[in-house]
């Protein structure tokens, strides 16, 4: 999937120098920040799911 994005003239030159410094281009970059918050998205995500599912574990039991 391609994916395009519109920054500002600052957040331009900030992911650029970011992605220099880093040694990356601005793809790769862009993809790595991307898969970082798709990870703690899930993460968080399989956190809250577990808890709701275990202190509602007897209500579903009852109801089954």
């Amino acid at each position: 999937m391609k994916i395009s994005i519109e920054l500002s003239q600052e957040q331009a030159r900030i992911f650029q120098s970011t992605a220099e410094r880093l040694g990356l281009n601005p793809e790769e970059l862009a993809r790595a920040g991307l898969a970082d918050m798709l990870g703690v998205l899930q993460d968080d995500f399989e956190k809250a799911a577990t808890y709701v599912l275990n202190k509602n574990q007897e209500l579903y039991r009852r109801l089954s």
